[in-house]
């Protein structure tokens, strides 16, 4: 087991990986770095254009694991099958109006229909290359919530064929009420990431990672605040039909999100990529498209800067 060198940060342990070209099974720093992709619905834009950044930057092979929660997902699955720049079509009106569509709940349906979005979109409107996700060295860990525990869970280890990548992006992203009733993994039934885990950082490190680079979708001046009483008694009522064990975790989950924000902002081990403070506030279920793709150029260029940082002089060598 080769010695870890301690005194690479998470941008230095990037920048010494891509200037020598190693590749996962073939490290010899004895780190493992993840790389952490925040969840948000519609505020995935930014970690989409986070997730170009990185691709266009050629530094995945850098990583071991790619972590997502929610849209984190998938982006994370675009990034690993190699068509992140071109997916930025999924953002297009066309494709977003169809899949987030407030109205579809006054006729009793989906809101935000993730079926339609992995089934059709992602097979036939903008290809995701599923065998490729699999295939990928950086191991792919979409991240759900036990509908009956409250737990998150790794889907790692159910990704065998293209339908079970497809499963897992689901589960990951089924929100309560808005996407409807949860994803059942053979005997197991999955709701949103957000609502266990929404930046899968514990997960992460509780599975080896010493170094994580963490792609967030919110500002660092953005604070999680709790559901109205309306909205704590409408969701918890909901879940603890459809998703019993849920209901705490959804209750607590400002709570374990703040405490997060504590134990991580000051972790040497943690990089964390933020879209800049004067981003756009963007809502679970927007569809402005000018917002959207503002959120994906500034997701972009904040990477490709932060990152540029500490690869400059390999970029340039």
């Amino acid at each position: 087991m080769p010695e870890q060198d301690h005194t690479l940060g998470v941008g230095e342990l990037i920048a010494h990986r891509h200037r020598a070209d190693s590749a996962p099974g073939a490290r010899t720093d004895g780190h493992r770095l993840a790389l952490v992709i925040e969840g948000g619905s519609s505020r995935g834009a930014f970690s989409h254009g986070m997730a170009m950044a990185i691709e266009e930057l050629g530094i995945l092979h850098c990583f071991d694991a790619v972590y997502g929660a929610s849209a984190g997902a998938l982006n994370g699955a675009w990034l690993l099958c190699g068509r992140a720049v071109d997916s930025e079509r999924a953002w297009a009106p066309e494709v977003i109006n169809r899949v987030i569509s407030p109205a579809r709940a006054l006729r009793g349906g989906r809101v935000v229909d993730t079926e339609y979005l992995v089934h059709t979109v992602y097979e036939r409107i903008v290809p995701m290359d599923f065998p490729a996700i699999l295939a990928n060295p950086v191991t792919f860990h979409p991240i759900a919530t036990d509908a009956d525990t409250g737990a998150a869970v790794d889907l790692h280890g159910e990704l065998t064929d293209s339908a079970s990548v497809q499963a897992a992006l689901r589960a990951s992203t089924c929100l309560p009420i808005l996407a409807g009733r949860p994803v059942r993994i053979g005997a197991r039934r999955f709701v949103d990431a957000g609502i266990s885990e929404s930046v899968p950082i514990r997960t992460a490190v509780a599975q080896g990672a010493t170094r994580v680079l963490v792609l967030r979708t919110r500002r660092a001046d953005e604070i999680m605040r709790p559901p109205s009483t309306v909205e704590s008694r409408v969701v918890a009522r909901y879940l603890a039909r459809h998703a019993p064990g849920t209901v705490d975790p959804w209750l607590t989950r400002v709570r374990q999100h703040h405490r997060d924000e504590e134990d991580f902002a000051a972790d040497p081990a943690v990089l964390q990529i933020r879209p800049p403070l004067h981003a756009p506030a963007i809502g679970r279920t927007n569809r402005d498209p000018a917002l959207l793709r503002e959120a994906l150029t500034l997701g972009r260029a904040i990477t490709a800067r932060t990152l540029a940082t500490y690869l400059t002089p390999t970029l340039s060598a």
